[in-house]
């Protein structure tokens, strides 16, 4: 018997169907072996950081199975993905299972081409590409849990910190802290409505935007005793050239402006489609293209837009390790315009081949105009018009969203008179620098070198997890402990979580996966100067400034006083036994308040109050007491500012939990409440959560209609964590 081994079954079936039943072909399902959670029995320093690892839970059925198809095998293939993780699994499942002559072979594609390919050219486990994942997994366990040691000790137990997730949310609270500081200005936008003799409507924007009323009141008394006289029309003929194909960042940032995916779901929906054969491997930093792959974009091209259209190029690749991956996302058969099982997966399928077939197209060619208006003999200041139009489209026959939208200006000439229809100011204010979206920041993460491929979208769900970021309105907004946790960070150590010292050791990991440095070498190089510095700063370093014990509010967890205590996010309350007591921190983020009633409730009489809890604002009704030691409480919804929060407000929040209604089939109740993972509808166990609805309005029939869609299943390969 010969055994293929691969991590995922949807991989496996794949496979299976291409080598039409020369191999058994099973899945490992991802890592087999994790470090423990322990760091003292994880990791030996003293001996040369070597990691003691163990069989992952709930793998050992997984891991018992393998053994029994191995033993019987007299070979054994290893055909996991072509990266760092994906060689780190092969030696693991080569080191648990005992396997001293496995053969390894890797594809950037599912299709049976490459699958054969690949099987005429085994070779060993490269050690160099599984030694830089390990020392990107010890790394990063070994700061994340001396790290968070200190932060448990300094702020609160629970929170964490990490080599990459520390950087990316310093660069959240940097733009928040612009955010804060910016102080907004008064301006107008002078508009004014024209028309050519020929009775073509232009619309034009003022060139300067006054910051005072008085010159705007005499630019408009001025426009309007004109005259109106056409100083200079220019046009520009211009080339747009297409886009390089999709690596994994740009992806990421693709489907979440124009599909709105995040970037984990991305990932996992791009996995199921490389997974059934449809697109390359989507962990990869290369932009090239093979002569396979444009050849076949040549023909598609040729059939479909015209052969004048295709112009074959080479992009260039800016990342040094983007030989790990030999390809750019693509799909794997370009006469396939769709493909997927899913409409999200078919979505993707078709962004992916727009950006590939057109990235080997001809230039766009845009002509864009531009009018000059003097306004009474140069008075006022000039008004302007621009407009843009495609006059050869290119590139864009294959991918029209990306046009954008024509702005076509009629034909004048220097010295011709437009009449004035209308002129009008409006008031606006500056705004403060834009919150990072999910896209934005990957942007620049990769920008100053901080993370790979394959972290991007980890960092962007830790940091959420961990509750350090929201989103709102698809912005990524820092909450209060994200607030305090990179404010200490920064204080105590800022080397650490600098863009330099990120993007450095990611180079040093870089290095160890070419061969150019060591294991040992480089986390011992690391790791003694920043053990001391993390003794050091242990004695010395402070979270807050502390003030004075308040009686008025009472830590949740053991009934001792709160002291307060001031962060760079606001005010917060810390116990004054911190930290033996877990219950230790209450942030508020806005000024501290006695425990007042917002107000009555209708209904009831009852007090409706605003209290802090240990996970945050929430509003109880009633007092409690030995009569009512269980009264009505409701979380405050996350993003929700507890100084916007009204008597109106807050009866809602108390509605929840709301019963629906009976399920029709079962008689049993459906109800819309908020839990741990935000809004959600439930019946008789089966939580469904809500993505676009308001739990507090949903109706009966919408939740029956959500409740039966088939339940998702979460994507993506399980990875080390």
């Amino acid at each position: 018997m010969k055994l293929l081994i691969v991590e995922s079954p949807a991989k496996a079936k794949t496979i299976s169907k291409y080598l039409e039943g020369e191999y058994t072909v099973k899945a490992s399902i991802g890592h087999i072996r994790d470090l423990p959670k322990s760091n003292k029995k994880a990791i030996d320093i003293e001996g040369g950081f070597i990691p003691h690892y163990e069989i992952a839970k709930g793998k050992d059925k997984v891991v018992a199975e393998l053994t029994s198809y191995a033993d019987k095998a007299n070979e054994v293939v290893l055909a996991t993905d072509p990266d760092r993780e994906g060689e780190a699994i092969a030696w693991h499942i080569a080191e648990t299972l005992g396997l001293k002559k496995a053969k390894r072979i890797v594809f950037h594609e599912i299709t049976k081409e490459a699958v054969n390919e690949a099987m005429k050219h085994p070779r060993n486990i490269d050690e160099n590409l599984r030694r830089a994942q390990e020392a990107r997994r010890v790394l990063d366990r070994l700061v994340g849990y001396d790290l968070s040691g200190i932060i448990w000790k300094k702020v609160r137990y629970g929170l964490s910190a990490g080599r990459v997730q520390s950087p990316a949310l310093r660069i959240l609270m940097e733009r928040e802290r612009e955010i804060r500081a910016f102080k907004p200005e008064t301006f107008w936008v002078i508009t004014a409505d024209t028309k050519t003799p020929r009775d073509e409507k232009i619309p034009l924007v003022a060139s300067v935007e006054p910051r005072e009323k008085k010159e705007v009141d005499r630019i408009l008394a001025t426009g309007n005793k004109g005259p109106w006289v056409v100083q200079g029309a220019e046009e520009t003929e211009a080339k747009r050239s297409p886009r390089p194909p999709f690596i994994t960042s740009t992806l990421q940032q693709s489907a979440s402006t124009r599909l709105g995916f995040s970037p984990a779901r991305t990932m996992g929906i791009a996995q199921k489609l490389y997974e059934g054969g449809h697109i390359t491997y989507m962990r990869t930093d290369s932009t090239n293209l093979s002569s396979m792959a444009i050849g076949q974009i040549a023909s598609v091209v040729e059939k479909k837009f015209g052969k004048k259209l295709f112009t074959p190029r080479q992009f260039k690749t800016k990342s040094k390790n983007a030989q790990e991956a030999h390809e750019a996302i693509r799909p794997t058969h370009f006469l396939k315009e769709n493909a997927g099982t899913t409409p999200e997966q078919k979505k993707l399928y078709e962004l992916v081949w727009k950006r590939t077939v057109s990235s080997q197209m001809a230039d766009a060619k845009v002509l864009r105009t531009k009018l000059v208006v003097e306004v009474a003999g140069g008075e006022a200041p000039n008004f302007t018009a621009n407009g843009q139009r495609v006059i050869s489209p290119g590139w864009l026959f294959a991918d029209p969203a990306a046009r954008g939208e024509d702005v076509e200006l009629p034909k004048v000439t220097a010295g011709e008179k437009l009449r004035l229809i209308e002129i009008r100011s409006e008031e606006k204010q500056t705004e403060p620098p834009p919150r990072y979206s999910e896209a934005g920041l990957i942007k620049e993460l990769e920008k100053r070198g901080i993370g790979r491929p394959s972290t991007y979208a980890s960092i962007m769900k830790t940091l959420e997890d961990r509750g350090y970021t929201e989103k709102v309105n698809k912005s990524l907004v820092p909450t209060d402990t994200g607030d305090v946790v990179s404010s200490f960070l920064e204080d105590n150590f800022a080397e650490y979580i600098s863009d330099g010292f990120t993007a450095e050791m990611e180079d040093e990991l870089d290095d160890i996966a070419s061969g150019k440095r060591t294991y040992e070498k480089t986390l011992g190089d690391f790791y003694k100067p920043f053990l001391k510095d993390i003794k050091a700063k242990e004695k010395v370093a402070k979270a807050t400034d502390l003030g004075k014990a308040d009686p008025k509010f009472r830590c949740p967890k053991c009934g001792g006083d709160m002291i307060i205590k001031l962060g760079r996010g606001g005010k917060f309350l810390s116990c004054e036994r911190f930290p033996e007591c877990d219950g230790a921190l209450t942030i508020l983020g806005v000024e501290i308040k006695k425990e007042e009633p917002l107000g009555l409730d209708p209904k009831t009489s009852l007090p409706v109050t605003l209290l802090e809890g240990r996970f945050g604002p929430y509003i109880q009704l009633g007092v409690k007491s030995k009569e009512n030691p269980k009264p009505r409480r409701a979380s405050v919804p996350r993003g929700m500012n507890p100084a916007d929060i009204t008597l109106e407000k807050a009866l809602t929040y108390l509605t929840l939990p709301r019963e629906l209604g009976v399920h029709p089939t079962s008689g049993k109740p459906i109800v819309a409440s908020v839990g741990r993972f935000g809004p959600y509808v439930m019946h008789d166990g089966d939580f469904r959560s809500l993505k676009k609805d308001d739990v507090y309005t949903i109706e009966l029939p919408r939740a029956l209609e959500i409740l039966s869609e088939p339940k998702k299943a979460r994507f993506g390969r399980k990875k080390a964590v």
